[in-house]
């Protein structure tokens, strides 16, 4: 079998047992991004002498037994919007086409220490905003399983990437379901913890109350294993929460009996297409073999999360937007004649339209005159969404869903905005409420992956990993590739 099909845990076990070294890794890992890359177009910046140096050192402390984690020495790609000193972070974005970060994020930091192995930079929506990866700067992300669909977003660079096998495991962020739903587009496994769990210092700002960062991988066991790397306090981050982080290895356990899963009767009426239906169903009839019991229920704001969340998300982008202004980095017009000009000829340049309609969106629901018309009342919407689901897991452990309502569509397909945006429907409430959320693959429709979203209780990454967990060891879902068998 191809290195680049196997897991991080399996190929840490190789690399325990010898049987394979990280620089004969690392370089199969770049052969595959040399085969497939051309039609993929995954990354925005390859980091291929810094990996193969990191490699190289990581065989010298195996060869001296020192003791390695499960990401030591597996090469991962990170989301273009994380901050990685010395090595271009663009936001997919042409404002920041030459910015090189003196600093690292908080993730990234912890993931050195583990002497892990970075192969390079992922595309993604321009500045996390969008649903395809088509509104990148640089180029349009392929999803493998059909080149002629898109891989989701704005995570789809990290997704695809782990698809077709070009990174062992990813970084992305979520917003509004930017890691859940190109999880689901893809057949992989995605999971956005608690919001505060894992540190937002150096993932640059889209909305700072709903941004997180988390991991796209290839099972349920190796996103455990970014968690136990990339969670806990950060004192550069003010909504960093400290919480002790658990062992996530600890909650693999294949056992759901007894467990209470939750079906909001929302997330299964009109827009959900028939072919992912059925097979979300098929899975619910998967938990209840396993000794689950299935409780159906009512999450009576959800109609209104969409709407909330467009006016909360562009009010907040707006505010941090604000700092690209061409005087202290990224791209600046030079042909302007004042200072003025130059910030608005630099801004109008720079953001592509998708972005531009998101900062016009957010400054009219923050100006005078709107703004309790329609930012206040959007926050005291997120409470009544946030006590739905309180009052929810008081009837069930988790929640399951779609994680989205249809599966991956065609690229350029021509839809408004409205309607793109109104696809996220099943993941942006979890964003508006702080929960975990996890996409497992649970099927196909049309020959596309379809992703089953699995919905916890505040800091209760642990549920969550375990409900995935035992329906991905119960099925073989997590073992199909784009190219066939893993």
């Amino acid at each position: 079998m191809e290195l680049y099909r196997l897991t991080a845990h399996e190929l840490h076990e190789k690399l325990l047992k010898k049987e394979l070294s990280s620089v004969e890794l690392t370089k199969a890992l770049y052969k595959r991004i040399d085969e497939v890359e051309g039609d993929i177009q995954a990354y925005v910046t390859i980091d291929k002498e810094n990996a193969l140096a990191q490699a190289k050192k990581v065989d010298k402390m195996i060869a001296a037994g020192d003791k390695i984690d499960i990401l030591t020495g597996i090469p991962g790609a990170i989301k273009d919007n994380i901050s990685t000193k010395g090595l271009r972070t663009t936001c997919s974005s042409k404002i920041l086409s030459n910015f090189i970060p003196v600093y690292d994020a908080h993730v990234i930091r912890k993931l050195r220490g583990v002497d892990t192995i970075f192969l390079g930079k992922t595309n993604m929506d321009e500045f996390a905003m969008g649903s395809t990866t088509e509104t990148s700067y640089f180029k349009v992300t392929r999803n493998p399983w059909n080149l002629d669909m898109v891989p989701g977003g704005s995570s789809g660079g990290s997704a695809a990437a782990i698809a077709v096998g070009e990174a062992i495991w990813s970084l992305g962020s979520d917003t509004g379901g930017s890691i859940r739903q190109p999880a689901a587009f893809n057949g992989c496994a995605g999971i956005k913890p608690t919001y505060g769990r894992v540190s937002r210092y150096g993932c640059v700002a889209f909305a700072s109350s709903l941004d997180q960062i988390g991991p796209i991988t290839k099972d349920v066991t190796d996103a455990a294993a970014v968690l136990n790397v990339i969670c806990g306090k950060d004192e550069n981050d003010s909504t960093s929460l400290n919480e002790p982080v658990p062992d996530f290895f600890k909650a693999l356990v294949p056992d759901v009996k007894g467990f209470k899963i939750g079906l909001p009767k929302e997330y299964f009426g009109e827009g959900l297409d028939a072919g992912v239906k059925d097979t979300i169903m098929s899975a619910v009839k998967k938990y209840e073999e396993l000794g689950a019991k299935i409780v159906e229920l009512s999450l009576p704001h959800t109609e209104y999360a969409v709407t909330t969340y467009y006016i909360i998300a562009p009010a907040e982008a707006s505010a941090n937007l604000a700092r690209y202004d061409g005087v202290r980095y990224g791209y600046r017009n030079f042909e302007a004649a004042s200072a003025p000009e130059m910030t608005t000829l630099s801004r109008t340049d720079g953001f592509g339209p998708e972005v531009r309609r998101r900062i016009m969106l957010g400054t009219y629901v923050l100006s005078s005159g709107y703004y309790d018309a329609y930012y206040k009342k959007a926050m005291q919407v997120r409470t009544l969404i946030r006590r739905d689901f309180k009052e929810a897991f008081e009837k069930c452990d988790v929640l399951l869903t779609p994680t989205s309502p249809v599966v991956a569509y065609p690229i350029d397909w021509k839809m408004s905005p409205l309607t793109i945006y109104l696809l996220d429907v099943t993941t942006i409430p979890v964003n508006m409420a702080g929960l975990p959320g996890m996409s497992i693959p649970c099927g196909f429709s049309v020959g596309m992956p379809v992703g089953m979203q699995i919905i916890g209780r505040v800091l209760d990454e642990e549920t969550v990993l375990r409900v995935a967990y035992t329906f991905e060891q119960a099925t073989d879902y997590h073992t199909k590739y784009a190219g066939g068998e893993k």
